[in-house]
């Protein structure tokens, strides 16, 4: 993407080069010594050779939190992670670390497991891509003393640190002491490094909520409150709040953000406006500013300093609340201050926390009013409504819905089915969508028909429509399970095979070092019927080298030859043109199939603000080899594109 890649090249040197010029004169960290190096290699070597002697017997949830040390150890070493001159110290600490757990484990024991009353380091595998991930737990001292009492759970986000690592985040969290007097449970999360808890970043949140759960209640500790979740964080971390809170609201009975952005022309002024066609829609996906309105459903305690420039993301929501006519936000402003949340700030925000997150307090569990706004079906609930099914992606979508008398009533706007879910125990209820009211409840799922709402007997799932899930673009089928497949034939282009070779090679590289996982890659002769059940397949390659892909292609919208390739009315030249697409997996329109792409943004966005971590092509592109290029990896886009709602190519 030579276009793309430049523009974004010459945003991150205008927004970044202030902030070199005042480091200029900043010595760099510290490297290790070949002595030390020595050293570390043999520690790691001797944690990895003791965690492959544990028992069977170990528990495959504590063996995670054994081996996420290791993880940590070998991903440091491997991309030179340097950063600080407390590198080497982190890794030391994280070997040790390694080695205590190790040796507790082996004896049968897990005792970080249990309350501390402290920061404890813990782990998980996703499902994404069977990597060991970090969080971090504190309990209370007294939590689980007295066995009624439910407590609330605070989820926090950090900021951007350029010397995050597993290794720091370790280290630096086992143990480590909370605030004083916090009468609630805390999570921090790692995020998979620096993303705004974007894509693999976001599932790392509820994964790691879910495996917290999950392991505190087979410790037979079923004390957290669902209903008192509080979302926090600042910078970056406040960033992660916006979105996640805005388009999560039923999740949370309060958000805490802390700066950062919400809209990304406005935070990344450098950026073409608008993008192209392909790009433009896609930060509907993002952009919390959008989902202002969801504010209805779930209370907001912002704070900024006045004089930092990131109040604007609040600036920007809190002028779209008041239109709307919502009152459940809140503003703190410390006089005076920049881009930073001092303590005596975090204490009247806590104030405010506990307005909505203290004991008695929480999310009713069946709201009477709900105010919901979505763009994309990635974000498709609040409460008791789930949308199914738009009208036209990255357009406001909105539902207004009451539940009085047993009638559930609904406005809608760009909806064209829905799931309501009845109060827990009653009969079934009336509903009445745009004025018109449905004959039977049924199993709860209605669906437009020529402008009239009928009841549906259930979802269409069969791959004809977006659904959640299943709604594009390339980067979401990277936020499930997914697997790489790679060609075993030969390619009818040596360029454009060696150009679908290179873009598996630059997502290995990147998920590695960016997502901080590997990836699962086979040959197509070894995927098997499971994979195909389970996992967004990742195809690489053209229908002569990779026969999943001359598989599938009947059932896509593309006509591929050894030629030709046609996408829409567009015809190009196969000698040196790629195709590059999601759609639903013609062999299972449960998962999607991928063809010929990673992520969609790269290293250079990586390095950059979060806010460039946006989709650059869309559901699908033709991607053009670019002349004497000494970096195969590179392309120019020939077409992009977004399906419509019906995953066809727009007219």
């Amino acid at each position: 993407m030579r276009t793309a890649s430049f523009l974004i090249g010459c945003g991150f040197f205008l927004l970044s080069n202030a902030a070199v010029a005042q480091k200029k004169d900043a010595p760099p960290p510290k490297k290790p010594d070949e002595k030390e190096m020595k050293l570390f290699d043999d520690s790691t070597n001797k944690l990895r050779e003791t965690i492959n002697a544990l028992p069977k017997s170990v528990p495959d949830s504590v063996r995670i939190e054994v081996e996420i040390y290791l993880k940590a150890a070998e991903w440091v070493q491997r991309h030179r992670e340097w950063v600080s001159n407390d590198s080497a110290k982190w890794l030391n600490t994280t070997l040790a670390q390694g080695m205590e757990r190790a040796a507790e484990a082996a004896a049968g024991k897990a005792s970080w497991q249990e309350p501390q009353g402290k920061f404890v380091a813990r782990a998980y595998r996703s499902r994404l891509d069977d990597s060991l991930q970090p969080y971090a737990v504190a309990h209370p001292p007294d939590y689980g003393k007295d066995p009624s009492k439910k407590w609330r759970l605070d989820i926090t986000l950090h900021g951007r640190d350029g010397t995050i690592c597993e290794t720091k985040f370790l280290a630096t969290h086992s143990p480590k002491d909370t605030a004083k007097g916090n009468d609630f449970v805390q999570i921090d999360i790692y995020g998979r490094g620096n993303n705004a808890y974007r894509w693999a970043g976001e599932a790392d949140v509820f994964e790691a909520l879910e495996n917290f759960i999950a392991v505190e209640k087979s410790h037979g500790r079923d004390l957290i409150d669902p209903k008192r979740i509080v979302l926090r964080g600042f910078s970056m971390g406040g960033a992660g709040t916006w979105h996640l809170g805005l388009h999560h609201p039923d999740r949370f009975c309060v958000i805490g953000p802390g700066a950062g952005f919400t809209n990304t022309h406005a935070y990344v002024k450098t950026l073409p406006d608008p993008l192209p066609p392909y790009q433009e829609p896609c930060l509907h996906i993002y952009d919390a500013v959008d989902y202002s309105e969801n504010a209805f459903n779930v209370p907001i305690v912002a704070y900024s300093g006045e004089i930092d420039a990131q109040k604007a993301a609040a600036d920007n929501i809190e002028e779209r609340v008041k239109k709307l006519g919502i009152t459940s936000m809140v503003h703190l402003i410390a006089p005076g201050l920049a881009h930073a949340f001092p303590a005596e700030w975090q204490k009247k925000a806590e104030a405010e926390y506990v307005k909505h997150a203290g004991a008695g307090q929480g999310r009713a569990k069946y709201p009477d009013h709900i105010r919901f706004v979505t763009y994309t079906l990635k974000f498709p609930r609040c409460d008791w409504v789930e949308l199914l099914q738009l009208d036209k992606h990255y357009e406001e979508a909105r539902v207004e819905a009451t539940h009085k008398d047993r009638t559930l009533t609904l406005m809608t706007k760009n909806v064209h089915m829905l799931r309501l879910t009845p109060p827990e125990g009653d009969a079934p209820v009336s509903v009445v969508i745009n004025g018109q009211k449905m004959n039977a409840f049924g199993n709860g799922i209605f669906v437009q028909d020529q402008g009239k709402w009928l009841a549906a007997k259930k979802p269409l799932n069969d791959g004809t429509r977006k659904t959640h899930g299943l709604q594009g673009p390339i980067d979401d089928a990277f936020t499930t399970g997914f697997l790489c497949v790679r060609g075993t034939g030969k390619a009818w282009h040596e360029a454009t095979g060696k150009m679908a070779d290179s873009q598996l090679e630059r997502f290995t590289r990147e998920w590695d070092h960016w997502m901080r996982g590997k990836l699962t890659v086979k040959k197509d002769t070894e995927v098997t019927a499971e994979d195909i059940a389970t996992k967004n397949l990742i195809l690489f390659g053209d229908p002569s080298s990779n026969s999943l892909i001359a598989d599938v292609l009947p059932k896509l919208p593309l006509t591929w030859t050894k030629d030709t390739i046609k996408m829409g009315d567009t015809m190009f030249d196969a000698t040196f043109h790629l195709p590059m697409m999601i759609y639903p997996n013609p062999k299972n329109p449960n998962r999607y199939v991928v063809i010929n792409s990673g992520h969609t943004f790269h290293d250079e966005e990586f390095k950059g603000t979060n806010a460039l971590l946006f989709p650059r092509l869309g559901d699908y592109a033709v991607a053009r080899k670019t002349p004497n290029s000494a970096d195969p990896a590179v392309f120019e886009i020939a077409v992009g594109g977004i399906f419509d709602d019906e995953w066809k190519v727009r007219k």
